[in-house]
């Protein structure tokens, strides 16, 4: 049963969240009154002065120990940072997938000089980080990977390509997920995680753009990059079983279904006091099931709070995926309610909030339904799950 024994009490936060949003509401307000940033919807901007600045307030990597630069604190207060930076569509692409996932994979798995190394640089946002996954012609099939990585002197060279690689032309690193054996019947076997250099020579990186011409998304293509021994992230072999640990982070929090959420503020106070039916029954839903989201995500934070450690965290894998994917929905709901009930012109440079907003959603659509996992490998997890609770 899904969330079947997964503790709701966190609905209501302790103290100490309740204290630091109000800090990081207030940071964020000065930042948007002296126009050091400037919201856009439909995908995190990159900006590393605005990484640094949140990095210095501790805001980065807060659960991970102090020793490696971490401030100790709960993933509870972690989840509001993060639902405060997307209520204002703050620019966090810089140290997004560094904060919540390659620094707990790097706690999880890495070398003590690989924690040494990277994480302190990321908790003071100065060390962006990209996630090397999808590939071209695999769909979906994570497991069908085909970029290797050959066994060489002091390390491995890497050949393959890699697609929808959101940042990877300003970041730094990132996690490479290659077949470093012949598959032998089972895919899932053989496959291991190199923390690739992406100033490396052999690495040719080439944009793909939005209709508007933005740049968020990239192709990554490795010829014979070396990645020495040292750059191996865990054990050779194990980069199934590391990336798939990864993926109940990166789909139950906030960020899988408050991406919109500033057009559907901006929706609210556009319809005003309006009486028409269908905008509020329209609101009312939508509100509706922000809050079921909402408690879901805060749910599966508490279990990871409850955790002694990064290493006994449950396997919420499966809940996870279905906030990930409700959380899809939602979002592209919003954008269709806002379409249809505000007669508009949008466009990506309208003075205009609203209209702004619902254009940047409009573009950028499509992007829900590919991170993090395609709505059909989500309800394949799912379908799973609830399968064998039944059979049992």
């Amino acid at each position: 049963m899904l969330f079947g024994d997964v503790d709701f009490s966190a609905l209501i936060l302790p103290d100490s969240a309740q204290a630091l949003r109000a800090e990081v509401r207030a940071f964020l307000a000065g930042e948007l009154a002296s126009a050091r940033i400037m919201p856009h919807l439909g995908h995190a901007q990159f900006d590393r002065e605005f990484s640094r600045r949140i990095g210095s307030r501790g805001w980065i990597g807060m659960t991970w120990p102090k020793r490696y630069g971490g401030r100790e604190r709960s993933y509870l207060e972690r989840f509001v940072v993060t639902e405060e930076m997307l209520a204002v569509s703050a620019p966090c692409a810089a140290h997004w997938f560094g904060d919540r996932q390659c620094g707990p994979s790097l706690l999880r798995y890495g070398s003590e000089a690989q924690k040494a190394r990277f994480l302190p640089a990321i908790a003071r946002g100065e060390s962006p980080f990209a996630l090397g996954m999808s590939e071209p012609n695999s769909g979906s099939d994570l497991a069908s990977v085909r970029t290797r990585a050959d066994k060489v002197e002091g390390g491995w060279r890497v050949s393959g390509q890699k697609v929808w690689t959101s940042w990877a032309h300003v970041a730094e690193h990132f996690f490479c997920l290659c077949r470093t054996c012949a598959d032998a019947g089972d895919r899932h076997l053989g496959l291991s995680q190199l923390i690739v250099d992406l100033r490396a020579p052999g690495v040719t990186i080439r944009p793909i753009r939005f209709m508007s011409g933005a740049h968020h998304f990239n192709e990554v293509f490795l010829d014979n990059v070396f990645v020495p021994d040292d750059m191996v992230l865990g054990e050779i072999g194990a980069g199934w079983r590391q990336v798939t640990s990864e993926l109940a982070l990166e789909r139950s929090g906030p960020e899988r279904f408050m991406t919109t959420f500033p057009l559907f503020v901006e929706l609210v106070r556009r319809l005003g006091a309006s009486t028409e039916r269908r905008a509020r029954q329209a609101i009312g839903q939508l509100s509706a099931r922000m809050y079921a989201l909402r408690r879901m995500s805060l749910a599966i934070a508490f279990e990871f709070s409850r955790a002694l450690s990064d290493s006994a965290m449950r396997d919420l894998g499966t809940e996870a995926s279905l906030v990930k994917d409700l959380g899809t929905f939602f979002e592209r709901d919003i954008t269709e309610a806002a379409r249809l009930l505000v007669d508009v012109e949008p466009c990506p440079d309208a003075g205009d909030t609203f209209e702004r907003y619902l254009a940047e959603c409009i573009y950028t659509t499509p992007v829900g339904t590919i991170r993090g996992g395609t709505t059909q490998v989500l309800r394949t997890i799912i379908a799973r799950k609830l399968t064998g609770a039944a059979a049992a």
